[in-house]
Order: structure tokens, then C-alpha cells, then sequence
């Protein structure tokens, strides 16, 4: 084969592999294209199941609780309703007065129960427009294949979080802040799971020195057009004016047929 057609060829093989993973490598245009096409009409119900576990303190002062709490929810045209059952408001009331009677009572069902509320709700089964105000405000970093997610090669978006995600107020606190977001997308672009992390360190009221270390995981799922958190697992662990603290929070949805 003659050295004019060999280079040709040669040419013609790097252009179409640059072309190729330049095709691949658009992964947040992929993203941002997918989360367009799931508008979340589809009216839908689940359960949800919120389990927590908190710890405060250390030695004596040391104080465990864990909690768990499920709902039933249907997000439709009419807005987004909360059933409560009569088995939860029973205990809810049991705690309540248990309270009353004894500060120090463990309360497991009113811990939960704040993890089952509207504003907690709403992002997991109407999962796009949270999954958009975080990206408006992350740094895009890099894009890679990743084998790692249920055995199957997927491509995971890497981001920065910048300070500017906080309120300026607290902004006003903030010595050190660190913050990076993992979303893994299919092959279409459809979010499948993401990774969150924040550390976060200052001193308030000029004395009082502060740090806080936060994660959280997502799985998505989707439900007709729309895009849901069939799984949240967040862990918060913070110090701050001679207290110690930590915090897990699992909630699971199951859609209902």
C-alpha cells in the first residue's frame, strides 16, 4: 500500500476515533437532555420508609436514638397528598405524651416523622427540578466510563460545588468549604444514582468554632415520565461549641401499581 494512502488512512482512523469520544464525552449535555424529557406528569404512588439513627454527645452525656416511620403518597394533578396511618398517629401521640411527662423519653417516631413531611417528599418523587438547581451552581469537572455501578459500564459525571451553593449569610461563617458531586448516567443520559459531598468548617460569634462533614447518596428510578428517589441515604456529622453529633437518614420509595 502505498505511504500516501497509509497516511490517509491513518488520519481518517484518528479523526473518527476523536469524533468518537468526543460523541461520548458529552455527558452533561446528555444530562441536562434527559432531565428535559421527564417533565413528571404522570401521576403516581408510593411508600415511603424513613429510618434514622442519631447520636449526641459523648461519655454520660452520651444520648442514642433510632426512629422509623412510613407513609403512603400520591403526587397527581391535585397536588401532592400524605397519608398517615392510624397505627403512626397512635404512636406519634403515645411519644408526645410520654414527653410530656419525661424531657429525656425516647421519641423514635417523632425523630422520623420529620423526614416524611411535604418538603422532604416532594424531591423524591419529583426528583428533576432538585437534580437542576444543584447542577446550575456545580462546576463541571471530568467524564469517565465506570464499571462499577450494578456490573454494568455506565458514565460518571464528576463535579465541583462551589461556596456559592451557600446563603451569603452563612457564607459569612465559612473558613474552609469543600463540596463535590458523582452523578452516574445511562446511556441515553438518564440520571441513575449520584454521590454528594460537603465539608464544611468556621467560627460563629467569634468564639464558637465549627465543623460539619455531610454525604449523600441517591439512586433514581423512573415512573412513566417522571423521574424518582427510590432510595436516599445521607450521614451528617458535625462539632461544634464542645458538642459532637452524627445523623443517618435511609428513606426507600416503592411505587405502588
Amino acid at each position: 500500500m502505498p505511504a500516501k494512502k497509509k497516511m490517509l488512512l491513518l488520519l481518517a482512523g484518528v479523526c473518527f476515533s476523536l469524533f468518537n469520544q468526543a460523541a461520548q464525552a458529552d455527558g452533561l449535555a446528555d444530562l441536562k437532555a434527559a432531565l428535559l424529557r421527564l417533565p413528571g406528569q404522570t401521576p403516581v404512588k408510593a411508600v415511603v420508609d424513613a429510618k434514622t439513627w442519631s447520636r449526641q454527645g459523648e461519655g454520660k452525656e452520651l444520648e442514642e436514638q433510632n426512629g422509623q416511620a412510613s407513609i403512603s403518597l400520591e403526587d397527581s394533578p391535585r397536588g401532592l397528598q400524605i397519608l398517615y396511618s392510624k397505627d403512626l398517629l397512635t404512636r406519634l401521640e403515645t411519644e408526645e405524651r410520654a414527653k410530656e411527662k419525661d424531657p429525656k423519653a425516647k421519641t423514635p417516631t417523632i425523630a422520623a416523622i420529620r423526614e416524611v413531611n411535604s418538603s422532604e417528599l416532594r424531591p423524591m418523587v419529583s426528583a428533576v427540578g432538585n437534580l437542576s438547581r444543584v447542577l446550575e451552581k456545580a462546576i463541571f469537572k471530568s467524564e469517565k466510563a465506570d464499571a462499577s455501578y450494578n456490573g454494568k459500564t455506565v458514565r460518571l459525571l464528576s463535579f465541583e460545588i462551589p461556596i456559592e451553593k451557600l446563603t451569603e449569610k452563612e457564607r459569612k461563617y465559612v473558613k474552609k468549604f469543600e463540596g463535590s458531586l458523582e452523578v452516574w448516567i445511562a446511556t441515553d443520559g438518564t440520571p441513575l444514582a449520584s454521590h454528594m459531598h460537603q465539608t464544611i468548617s468556621g467560627r460563629a460569634f467569634v468564639v464558637i468554632s465549627f465543623e460539619s462533614k455531610y454525604e449523600e447518596d441517591l439512586v433514581y428510578g423512573l415512573s412513566g415520565d417522571r423521574l424518582v428517589i427510590t432510595k436516599k441515604e445521607s450521614k451528617n456529622i458535625g462539632s461544634g461549641a464542645g458538642e459532637k453529633g452524627e445523623m443517618r437518614i435511609v428513606k426507600t420509595l416503592q411505587v405502588q401499581s
